[in-house]
């Protein structure tokens, strides 16, 4: 699975956030837009899997906290159930910059969407109790 699907996931499912928002902002007379990964009413999270491309993490979370207001979270998926180089460089980096750092197991985030229709039947059944 890509990055956009377990982020998805988690930010649909898990977080109760909205995906893929477009934030605009400007250097001089010209105009740049970001998307953040996932926002909610008052975080800002950057999701990316334990690889070198995630290094960037705790930027994008500061600089997209930066223009929306919002308090940064790095989150990774761990795909291979240890912590590796990178992810010690990210979760150093978040702590020193005072960024949370949160990790979900790729696991855990496909077992949540698979078993998804079970919670999802026990609120309808409550909401038809009350």
């Amino acid at each position: 699975m890509f990055e956009l699907v377990y982020s998805a996931i988690l930010c649909g499912m898990l977080l109760g956030g909205e995906t893929e928002v477009s934030h605009a902002y400007a250097v001089g007379y010209d105009l740049y837009r970001i998307r953040t990964d996932c926002e909610t009413a008052d975080e800002v999270f950057e999701v990316g899997l334990d690889k070198r491309s995630s290094l960037d993490s705790v930027q994008q979370a500061l600089f997209a906290a930066e223009l929306t207001g919002k308090r940064p979270v790095v989150v990774l998926v761990d795909t291979d159930g240890r912590e590796g180089r990178f992810e010690l460089r990210i979760r150093r980096a978040a702590a020193r910059a005072g960024v949370e750092y949160r990790v979900y197991s790729k696991s855990f985030l496909i077992r949540w969407r698979m078993t998804s229709y079970l919670r999802d039947r026990v609120l309808l059944a409550d909401a038809g109790n009350a």
